[in-house]
């Protein structure tokens, strides 16, 4: 295990503040490192969230140092627990793009590569030029609708309102290392790298992690009102490894010019790159939290996907067909301030069961006395 939290945590750990949570025999614990020491914060904090939001950070009972690892028997989980899952889409041009090559092929990759020649040519260098929400954005949209290219998905990339989802229920998320699922009736489909910004109740940004907001392209293809079901399934959405606390040495501008990189590597020996330019995003990400708050409030917090650069088109195996994942595919997320994401794919329908809902995590507090440390 001692290898395993190596290769995740970026190279200056030393000098960084992290979170994160770790499954032991009795149950999970809330772990943080701070000078290449690891120390169980359960004793003063048994969620993340409550850590979170008391800023608990430091303490506890020390584990040793990262080069030892955890102890017997203990694994990583993702690092969050109690707070919602929420992503935000369509945030960059090439995404934009994308999504209405699915919406216009109904989902279907066959037809994706003559739409996306067409909908570069005349959409491309429009909606990488205008602000979202700007009066040169409703001018946009104006000539699109005139030619008949306007879509739902334009709408949200460059109008006044981000689009802003549910991804998947509290405490559903897995962490690095787990397998990662896919919709075993789902033929286009596509891992998607991004920075999770980590917010308090009050949508104070505290961190930041990665995350694979795992696609299928040919369910939200087919119709926007399945993008539920595109999204939300079994093992779909990873998050990990650690969170990294904002200091003085990491910030909000950090997470601006990150650079997240990807790299899927196929049982079949085929491997693919990718890269994710956080610097190249339409909306800036303090932005997104606000419109994800918006009105309301997360008691425990939330963390929310910023969107990917990232878009597959390169053909798989047959010509015309673009990428979609297959069975064993090692699906690799990485960024030099925030760590190593990696999972391996199965199906939804094979992957491990999620078992501990809420109310088995606070029954499994409860046993172990830490109920009042939530």
């Amino acid at each position: 295990m001692a290898e395993r939290i190596l290769e995740s945590l970026p190279a200056d750990y030393r000098q960084g503040h992290f979170i994160g949570r770790a499954q032991s025999p009795d149950g999970p614990c809330v772990i943080a490192i701070e000078g290449g020491m690891i120390h169980d914060l359960t004793s003063i904090a048994s969620t993340v969230s409550g850590a979170i939001a008391r800023r608990s950070f430091s303490g506890g009972t020390v584990i040793g140092p990262v080069e030892d690892g955890l102890p017997a028997g203990w694994h990583l989980l993702t690092p969050i627990d109690l707070q919602c899952i929420k992503a935000s889409g369509v945030t960059f041009a090439v995404s934009a793009i994308e999504r209405v090559i699915e919406e216009r092929a109904r989902g279907d990759a066959n037809e994706a590569a003559a739409i996306r020649a067409q909908l570069e040519d005349k959409v491309g260098a429009g909606i990488r030029a205008v602000v979202p929400g700007s009066e040169a954005a409703a001018q946009l949209k104006t000539v699109l609708i005139e030619e008949g290219m306007w879509s739902q998905y334009l709408e949200v990339a460059i109008g006044p309102d981000a689009e802003i989802f549910s991804k998947a229920p509290v405490l559903s998320a897995v962490g690095t290392g787990a397998m990662v699922g896919v919709r075993s009736d789902s033929h286009w489909n596509n891992p998607e790298p991004e920075v999770v910004l980590v917010c308090d109740a009050h949508g104070a940004v505290i961190g930041a992690t990665l995350g694979n907001d795992v696609n299928l392209r040919d369910f939200e293809g087919r119709s926007a009102l399945l993008l539920s079901k595109a999204k939300d399934n079994t093992a779909s959405c990873a998050i990990g490894p650690f969170i990294r606390l904002f200091d003085g040495g990491f910030t909000i501008d950090d997470v601006r010019s990150a650079d997240v990189e990807l790299t899927i590597d196929g049982p079949e020996g085929y491997r693919l790159e990718g890269r994710n330019d956080m610097s190249q995003i339409s909306r800036d990400p303090l932005d997104l939290v606000a419109q994800c708050l918006s009105e309301h409030h997360y008691p425990d917090g939330f963390v929310l996907f910023c969107g990917t650069l990232f878009a597959p088109t390169q053909d798989r195996d047959t010509p015309g067909t673009g990428f979609t994942h297959k069975v064993g595919d090692v699906v690799t997320i990485r960024s030099h301030r925030l760590g190593t994401l990696t999972n391996t794919v199965t199906t939804s329908r094979d992957a491990p069961a999620w078992t501990m809902g809420i109310g088995g995590f606070v029954s499994n507090l409860a046993a172990r006395g830490l109920i009042d440390r939530i």
